[in-house]
């Protein structure tokens, strides 16, 4: 007798997400929220305008799952992508120190005129990455399976 999939195991799947509207934004910010990543793996293309984050990011939509089954925290690793980029900057960090580790507290777009405007991404540690932009187009795709977190916690946000 063959077993048939459960529709749980139909869900798993890796996530491939597009903002171009702030709202859109909002959920791509929520599940890179807490994402960490060495500063080398950051990338900038003029040539083709896009900025690159190799990320690896807490599965929060996993995180209800994986509690209620008590098993281990998630995390996998995702490109960050910034298309139409038309410059970078960064504030409080050390991008000579080869050995930093970043962690992402969220992104926010800023317009500016005509389309244009500024995706920030917020870290921890008073640092921030800004990609001036023609327009909001940020892709978030899982590139590996999940891993368990070294941590064995998931994130926690005191108030």
């Amino acid at each position: 007798m063959t077993r048939d999939a459960t529709f749980e195991e139909g869900a798993e799947s890796a996530l491939a997400l597009r903002a171009e509207t702030p709202e859109d934004l909002v959920v791509i910010s929520a599940l890179v929220q807490d994402a960490v990543l060495p500063i080398t793996e950051i990338r900038y293309d003029r040539r083709t305008r896009k900025l690159a984050l190799l990320i690896n990011r807490f599965r929060w939509e996993d995180r209800d799952r994986a509690k209620a089954r008590h098993r281990r925290y998630e995390r996998v690793q995702s490109l960050l992508v910034v298309s139409d980029v038309t410059g970078v900057a960064s504030q409080g960090i050390d991008r000579q120190d080869k050995d930093t580790i970043l962690s992402i507290l969220s992104l926010a777009w800023e317009p500016g005129a005509d389309g244009t405007g500024r995706l920030v991404v917020t870290l921890a540690g008073d640092g921030a990455i800004a990609a001036s932009a023609e327009c909001l187009g940020v892709d978030l795709r899982d590139v590996t399976r999940p891993y368990l977190a070294p941590s064995h916690r998931a994130p926690d946000h005191p108030d």
